[in-house]
């Protein structure tokens, strides 16, 4: 029972350690790591889990450790963040894979990558054909950035001289049956205004909306929680033949 006790100590203070520790080092999304953010992640993760279940050792050895880690995450970042040069070869760079419709043998090799790997990170960017590509980049995190050649491009209102008017970013006026008052007061609006929206599609109540936002253009966007749909459809739970 005291080692229970011990653990789940332990275990709150690794939690609320990696939390704060997460927050410092900034966040990124998964597909945005570099190999050395994704290396650092895992090491960080390994350190807090003996933190938490090795009763063997005091804890704060490792918790020293997960500090030391995160610290030379930490400035390791900051120097990346000012030094280009030391990013380059920290985080890695750009490195052109297909430049001018012709596939960089020696690059791939330099690289130890196959032709069918990039043809899956071409896939993955609805490209299925070698001959739509003008230029394809590999990015430091992974990631393919392909640039097609003009004749395969998709065509933009630009292309034909057409204007049209900025959407803007929807703004949350109501999540989870709550009114999020400080955007109201954003844009100048208040609950009366949003009171009589509401009527206007026969809602009586905020509380029977799952979110509701508002858009560049003045457009009101509403779910609620019972939509009444007729028919669902379902693309899913596959019932046979077995």
């Amino acid at each position: 029972m005291g080692e229970g006790i011990v653990v789940i100590v332990r275990g709150i203070i690794g939690f609320f350690t990696l939390l704060i520790f997460a927050r410092l080092l900034g966040k990124e999304q998964i597909s945005q790591l570099t190999f050395f953010d994704y290396v650092l992640g895992i090491t960080i993760g390994s350190i807090a889990s003996e933190l938490t279940v090795d009763l063997s050792s005091r804890a704060w050895p490792h918790w020293v450790g997960l500090a030391t880690w995160a610290a030379l995450g930490f400035l390791l970042e900051m120097i990346c963040l000012k030094w280009r040069y030391a990013a380059k070869y920290i985080e890695g760079e750009p490195t052109i894979v297909i430049m001018n419709g012709k596939i960089m043998e020696n690059v791939l090799k330099k690289m130890q990558l196959r032709v069918s790997d990039i043809l899956q990170l071409l896939r993955n960017k609805d490209v299925f054909d070698l001959q739509q590509v003008d230029f394809a980049v590999l990015e430091p995190n992974g990631q393919l950035s392909v640039l097609k050649k003009p004749e395969h491009q998709n065509l933009t209102p630009m292309d034909m001289n057409i204007a049209v008017e900025a959407t803007g970013i929807s703004t949350e006026l109501i999540y989870d049956g709550i009114i999020i008052e400080e955007n109201l007061r954003q844009l100048d609006k208040d609950r009366k205004w949003l009171a009589d929206e509401l009527r206007k599609h026969g809602i009586k109540d905020p509380s029977e909306v799952f979110i509701a936002t508002l858009n560049h253009a003045g457009s009101l966007y509403i779910d609620k929680y019972e939509d009444h749909m007729k028919k669902i459809t379902d693309i899913g739970d596959y019932k046979g033949p077995y």
